[in-house]
């Protein structure tokens, strides 16, 4: 699903001058065995992201949530829902009775204390413990680098990132060349091409490009805290199931008839206004580095 130069050809009029840089480029896009022996030591993995402003590359690594510390955010960027205080008072507008009723529930409460303590102590210790995506995000932002050697520059600066919390951390920025910065098939998206995609029609959606968006979509909305993007992506939500239907697809065999058919019932307009609104809000987050 990545952009790959495409041989040209054989009626092609084009030099061996350009036959050879072409095949140079489709070489220096390959990876070595030497980078993806350094990429699984490490546990990190280079992600190219296609934007609708460019293309840009990052890291994802992905630990437990219990062995990496959580990343800084701004408060002040984080969408958070709106609530309303619930008013106390009686049917009849009257205050005077909540104060008798304070007094007479004073010798309950205090009983309650202690068990309501010792129960927010069971609830941390058993937090969830998840594997998580990290990325070389801060406070919610999301730096996407236009070439290698600028993500490298990166990496080796003292710039403040999520990443710097992971266990193979001091190894990578130690052992990463330009050189290995390349990402596999499976670590290339194209969230450009998502809503032109599903504006297409139904006969047009690509399973692939479609499910390979979602799990990125979700990787960013958890590392960037965008709310909304992981509401629209939950699970049991249109898009989820779209998701579902869509591997389906892809896994082929009598069953992808069926979804296939199920397909054709899903809005078009809603499904890619609400990629849309993903995209846009990933696309807020980003920073571009040269």
């Amino acid at each position: 699903m990545g952009r790959h130069s495409q041989a040209p050809d054989k009626d092609d009029k084009s030099t061996d001058a350009e036959i050879d840089a072409l095949d140079a480029d489709a070489r220096t896009a390959e990876r070595s065995s030497t980078a993806d022996q350094f990429w699984r030591r490490v546990r990190v993995e280079p992600v190219e992201i296609a934007m609708p402003k460019g293309v840009g590359l990052t890291l994802r690594a992905y630990r437990l949530s219990d062995e990496v510390e959580a990343d800084e955010i701004d408060e002040e960027s984080v969408e958070e829902p709106e609530t309303e205080e619930p008013e106390t008072r009686d049917e009849d507008g009257d205050d005077s009775d909540v104060e008798d009723d304070e007094d007479e529930d004073e010798e309950s409460d205090d009983k309650d204390d202690d068990s309501d303590s010792k129960d927010d102590e069971d609830d941390e210790e058993e937090e969830l413990v998840e594997e998580i995506p990290i990325f070389l995000s801060h406070k919610g932002r999301l730096p996407l680098f236009t070439t290698a050697e600028a993500l490298v520059e990166f990496v080796k600066s003292d710039a403040p990132n999520a990443l710097r919390s992971i266990d193979t951390w001091d190894e990578l920025v130690k052992d990463i060349k330009p050189s290995y910065v390349v990402a596999t098939e499976d670590d290339t998206y194209e969230l450009d091409l998502v809503v032109k995609n599903l504006r297409g029609g139904h006969d047009t959606w690509e399973p692939e490009l479609l499910v390979s968006a979602g799990e990125l979509a979700r990787d960013l909305g958890y590392a960037l805290r965008l709310p909304t993007v992981m509401a629209t992506l939950s699970e049991g939500s249109p898009l989820d199931s779209l998701d579902n239907t869509m591997r389906t697809i892809a896994d082929g065999g009598l069953r992808a008839t069926f979804a296939k058919r199920k397909v054709r019932k899903i809005g078009e307009q809603q499904t890619s206004l609400a990629w849309r609104g993903i995209v846009s809000k990933i696309s807020e987050k980003v920073d571009w580095r040269k």
